[in-house]
């Protein structure tokens, strides 16, 4: 049923969002999803392709958000919707002036190449130059991935919600 209700949003959503027109990132949500007013005026959430980025509440997350802001706030960029993910949301791929904002992130140290869903070459020569170079999230010494990060933390919520309760 879950499928079916991805399939369905995806073709309501998709028409709307056939466009690889400039757009103008009207917010910022953390360091890889951006809000884009497109020329229709309609507002689309963007998850950007082939990158994750740390959480919000992660080392590097606040720090990723802020570079994806300087990079893409209030700027007109070419958007091109190359799917939808599970949740909905398109999965873009960013440009400003002929410069890769996904890979930019990754080249920053801000994110990592999503490898579940990003086989591009370019990408994975960016994140070895930004960890060889140590910027970004690369200056720590064991830098955790955000699909770590986010099943440790449903670890810790599951454990929590099931945990017996002490009591004096």
């Amino acid at each position: 049923m879950t499928m079916l209700r991805a399939a369905l949003a995806a073709l309501l959503i998709l028409p709307a969002l056939a466009w690889a027109d400039p757009a103008e990132v009207v917010g910022v949500l953390d360091g890889d999803t951006v809000a884009v007013l497109s020329p229709d005026r309609k507002m689309t959430r963007c998850r950007l392709f082939g990158i994750d980025a740390p959480e919000k509440g992660q080392a590097f997350g606040q720090a990723s958000k802020k570079v994806l802001s300087d990079l893409t706030y209030r700027k007109t960029l070419d958007v091109r919707v190359v799917d939808t993910d599970r949740y909905g949301r398109a999965v873009c791929r960013l440009t400003l002036a002929g410069v890769d904002i996904n890979r930019e992130q990754v080249a920053r140290g801000m994110a990592w190449v999503y490898r579940r869903y990003n086989q591009e070459p370019a990408y994975y020569e960016a994140e070895a130059a930004a960890r060889a170079a140590r910027l970004g999230l690369w200056a720590d010494a064991n830098p955790v991935p955000p699909w770590d990060y986010r099943h440790d933390q449903a670890g810790a919520r599951e454990h929590a919600r099931v945990a017996p309760r002490m009591t004096n």
